[in-house]
């Protein structure tokens, strides 16, 4: 991760891989913008609702460990490819799907095949920096995912309720067009480790928990697991929350645009920061900043442009704190297993959001209110703020201690 990489072909992984991210971004938040018109149509129970949202999280979570496996076997660039036509394709599926079960049924496959995508984004824009811009191209690379949301929010903005199925439309044919590109253009990368999947999990368990990796492999993945359960059920569930709090169709688009918005801002943000001597101060921020808008977005009175301020700054902060666990991961693990390492995490992140959306339908469903929904998730957020505090104290980059080369950080 320390030699000198060629410019030219670090900024066009990372925008390649920026593109994928935009797709799964595009993708994940189908879901919950196609929500209100979907329920005018098929008119789901709270608990359908809820199985629909984590359907494709349960996906995501069995794509997450075989597509970073697979990868470190088989090279990256394949693996993200297979991975965008299967999830295109079964996007595309999703919009035909007559009823909820089957609808359901979909979003499941359509998160296997997305699951896979990730983890190799995330890998191949590492393996493509050099390490002193190492976090700011992990961060250019998954903004994508923020910014594909936003766009998902602002296609229903623009159409009538009804027509909630040219979302998953969208959602399909885009990935098969950024498949296409990153097949004809994305540099090869490293070379694919056969020895990596090793045919058995003793060998993946030893490059996880092996040589002193065990405490901080599991505190990364409990971080994974709060922070992606907190960004789902927002996801998911923010435009029905604002909803229950008074706003109107209009004012509930530009709300999770917002979110979107803000969220790519501090993306990209926190990425810069994350390669300065402001590193600790901007993780310290995140963590305090989370908890504070959540309280406000809950008990504030429901005021359109009230709530596109604080829709801003609570994609703002939720996504930063994503962006510093995926920095952590990547800075945890040496490149021929990264693949591995950062799958690993991202399938106990895709347990968070599996559980994230049945959490808000639970407690809608026993009739809690949508500010209490909110004021449940703040302990969620201090919890992983916790997590990320604890990582921290180890850096990353060049400002932090340093990644062991050959056998990751050791605690």
């Amino acid at each position: 991760m320390g030699e000198e990489r060629d410019p030219g072909t670090a900024a066009l992984t990372v925008g390649l891989c920026f593109l994928g991210a935009l797709c799964e971004g595009f993708d994940v938040q189908a879901a919950g913008v196609t929500a209100g018109g979907l329920s005018r149509q098929l008119h789901p129970t709270p608990i359908n609702l809820s199985a629909f949202f984590a359907a494709s999280g349960a996906g995501l979570l069995l794509g997450a460990i075989v597509g970073g496996r697979l990868a470190d076997r088989f090279g990256r660039k394949v693996v993200l490819v297979v991975s965008l036509i299967t999830f295109g394709c079964l996007s595309l599926l999703t919009s035909f799907a007559p009823a909820m079960p089957s609808l359901t049924a979909a979003r499941f496959l359509t998160g296997l095949g997305l699951g896979g995508a990730m983890p190799n984004l995330i890998a191949l824009a590492a393996d493509a920096s050099n390490a002193r811009r190492l976090n700011t191209s992990i961060a250019s690379a998954y903004v994508g995912m923020p910014l594909g949301g936003s766009l998902a929010s602002l296609v229903v903005f623009f159409i009538p309720l009804e027509q909630w199925r040219v979302v998953f439309q969208v959602g399909g044919v885009a990935p098969l067009i950024v498949a296409a590109l990153l097949s004809a253009y994305l540099p090869a990368g490293k070379a694919p480790n056969p020895t990596a999947a090793g045919g058995n999990s003793e060998g993946m368990l030893r490059e996880l928990f092996g040589e002193g990796r065990a405490a901080r492999t599991l505190l990364l993945w409990a971080a994974f697991l709060l922070s992606a359960l907190t960004l789902h059920l927002m996801l998911n569930w923010l435009p029905l929350l604002l909803s229950g709090r008074g706003l109107t169709k209009g004012p509930t688009a530009l709300a999770q645009a917002a979110f979107g918005a803000g969220a790519t801002a501090a993306a990209l943000w926190v990425g810069v920061l994350l390669d300065s001597r402001w590193q600790r101060t901007s993780i310290i921020l995140c963590i305090v900043v989370l908890p504070v808008v959540l309280v406000l977005i809950a008990q504030a009175p429901p005021q359109p442009a009230l709530m596109l301020c604080l829709a801003l700054a609570l994609g703002s902060a939720i996504l930063a704190g994503q962006v510093i666990v995926y920095a952590i991961a990547s800075a945890s693990y040496a490149a021929r297993v990264r693949g591995t390492g950062i799958g690993a995490a991202v399938a106990a992140g895709r347990f968070g959001s599996l559980v994230g959306p049945l959490l808000a339908g639970a407690l809608l469903t026993v009739g809690r209110t949508p500010s209490q929904v909110l004021i449940g998730v703040v302990p969620i957020v201090l919890a992983s703020g916790l997590c990320v505090a604890l990582l921290a104290r180890y850096g990353l980059g060049p400002y932090g201690r340093q990644p062991q080369q050959t056998t990751g950080v050791t605690l």
